[in-house]
């Protein structure tokens, strides 16, 4: 008798120690945030020409806002993932509220979990998240002023668009 119970001890021991990881697991900050590189964004006096460059030179495949990088995700590498390269005419605004001549756009997981989480750590967000159809987008600052581009892509309309477009990745 003293055996079974404490099999049955050792079985509600591993029983509930099971549920308690799980329950903290779930209330944890396991949240992905960024998950790779969207794009590289830099003012240019002259964006064309620096396309053209870059085509010339570098092999890029270049159309009117830069080119487009296609990749396997390491998490699934059944599906595709992009990254943009464009070259900004250096009056551009979108940069604003920085002051510099580049801007990163990282891919994110969940934008609306991102923002709230963010929100809460008293990171400066400059706008409201907008959405289309390949996906969703908001900016942040960092602490030394530059503007961050958060994506939350829908790579599958990402690669329908640049295919009505004509446009070709670089892969």
């Amino acid at each position: 008798m003293k055996k079974i119970i404490f099999t049955v001890s050792i079985l509600a021991s591993f029983m509930l120690g099971f549920a308690f990881k799980a329950v903290s697991e779930s209330t944890s900050d396991t949240m992905k945030r960024v998950t790779g590189i969207g794009g590289i964004f830099f003012k240019s006096k002259d964006p064309k020409k620096m396309r053209e460059w870059y085509k010339d030179h570098l092999g890029f495949e270049t159309n009117e806002y830069g080119t487009v990088f296609e990749w396997y995700q390491g998490a699934d590498n059944s599906k595709k993932g992009f990254s943009q390269w464009s070259p900004f005419n250096e009056k551009t605004k979108y940069f604003q509220p920085s002051e510099k001549d580049f801007m990163i756009n990282y891919r994110v997981e969940n934008l609306e979990k991102l923002i709230e989480q963010l929100k809460q750590e008293n990171v400066t967000i400059v706008d409201k998240i907008e959405t289309y159809e390949y996906g969703k987008f908001a900016h942040i600052m960092d602490p030394e002023g530059n503007k961050i581009e958060l994506w939350e892509p829908n790579d599958i309309e990402y690669e329908k668009l640049g295919q009505k477009m004509g446009s070709k990745t670089i892969k």
